[in-house]
């Protein structure tokens, strides 16, 4: 794919430089960068705007404005934006001249340089915060940016929400300094899918643990926030989760993720060998089409261990039938609400940030990282095509 010799961006910047002279260095700045960042996007997609090309790899989908500080000052920006593309790692494009990342990667050099500046680092740490800030960090330093940032990230965790369909819950740990002790710490997460099908993470927030008082206080706060409509919660079974949602989201049905389950009832196996045919039985009632199929399987299931292990099929019995509530949504949804996977790659995703860090100086900062991932992450899906149809039956 070619482009002509001529390009317009170029005739735009010299004239903003000819009749503004150095004033006009942001908006020529911008004028190129927008330019190049349009080309960038033809190159991925191997075809121009409107172009009909069988190699097409994609299709331009609007631009997103993005405000960049420079040192010539502010430079607004129009992001160009894509549909139905991935790159080789799965993500959607964005310009290689833009950091990606800058909020998150921000917020996890904050999150060093506070261990550097509070006198809880090593010379790993220390060693970090000198690659990733390219400058000694002093206290002063660190409570302006990080007081900046975390305006724009309260923000974003108090927007609201509206109607969701669907509602997902997880919590993971990381190790905070709490009291002078090191203790680990609950960051609880929710995600939400919408009626248009659309997935966005809702909010998250730092406790000392998942007691009920702690998720009550997070889901409370989504409720306030303006969250409607749910038809469906997908979680662990966590006895201060579901106290919390039985007291919040009264009514509400409850689908527990069946991979938690799954490594639930292997503690009830009274021998290892049974283990690989305990998951298969298992595995084959969650496999059923109709909520009456699955009940059926799961009798049998209960019947055929109730002289080898009785206990376990107690257990079978009481717990199996609150992973089966998903059969009762439709048919094209179950596989991505049968679990709480979804949100698992999420956590993922921030344990590759906060492993630089290893230790957080505070609740704070520990937030601060999270909210900056997440934040990211919900800005891509909403701009992504629907994760679940529906339409759907």
């Amino acid at each position: 794919m070619t482009h002509q010799d001529e390009c317009p961006a170029i005739d735009d910047l010299t004239a903003l430089l000819i009749e503004h002279g150095p004033a006009a260095m942001a908006s020529a700045l911008a004028t190129l960068m927008n330019h190049a960042m349009q080309i960038e996007r033809e190159q991925v997609l191997q075809a121009e705007s409107h172009q009909r090309t069988a190699d097409r790899q994609g299709y331009a989908n609007g631009f997103k404005p993005k405000a960049l500080k420079t040192r010539v000052g502010r430079v607004d920006l129009r992001i160009p934006q894509t549909r139905d593309y991935r790159d080789e790692n799965g993500r959607p494009f964005y310009p290689r001249s833009l950091e990606r990342g800058v909020r998150s990667e921000r917020a996890m050099t904050l999150a060093v340089a506070e261990m550097y500046v509070q006198g809880v680092s090593t010379r790993k740490v220390t060693a970090i915060v000198e690659e990733l800030c390219g400058l000694e960090i002093t206290s002063t330093q660190v409570s302006r940016a990080a007081a900046e940032l975390d305006e724009q990230l309260s923000a974003w965790r108090d927007r609201p929400i509206g109607e969701i369909t669907y509602l997902i819950l997880d919590a993971r740990y990381e190790k905070v300094r709490h009291g002078g002790a090191i203790v680990p710490c609950a960051l609880l997460t929710a995600i939400g899918i919408g009626p248009d099908g659309k997935r966005s993470i809702l909010g998250c927030s730092v406790q000392l643990s998942e007691a009920e008082t702690h998720w009550r206080s997070f889901l409370q706060s989504l409720v306030d926030r303006g969250m409607r409509g749910i038809k469906l919660v997908v979680s662990d079974d966590h006895a201060g989760l579901k106290a919390a949602r039985q007291a919040v989201l009264t009514g509400v049905p409850w689908q527990r993720c069946q991979f938690h389950l799954m490594q639930n009832a292997m503690a009830h196996v009274p021998k290892v060998a049974m283990r690989a045919e305990v998951a298969g039985d298992i595995r084959r009632v969650f496999d059923a089409d109709e909520p009456a199929e699955a009940e059926r399987r799961l009798r049998d299931v209960v019947a055929r261990y109730q002289k080898p292990a009785p206990q376990l099929a107690a257990w079978l019995e009481e717990n199996v039938p609150e992973a089966l509530t998903v059969l009762r949504v439709p048919a094209a949804h179950r596989r991505r609400l049968r679990t709480t996977n979804g949100l698992e790659r999420l956590n993922k995703e921030i344990k590759r940030r906060t492993r630089v860090a290893t230790l957080f100086p505070n609740e704070a900062s520990l937030l601060r990282l999270a909210s900056a991932v997440l934040s990211e992450i919900s800005d891509d899906w909403e701009t992504e095509r629907a994760y679940l149809t529906m339409e759907a039956r």
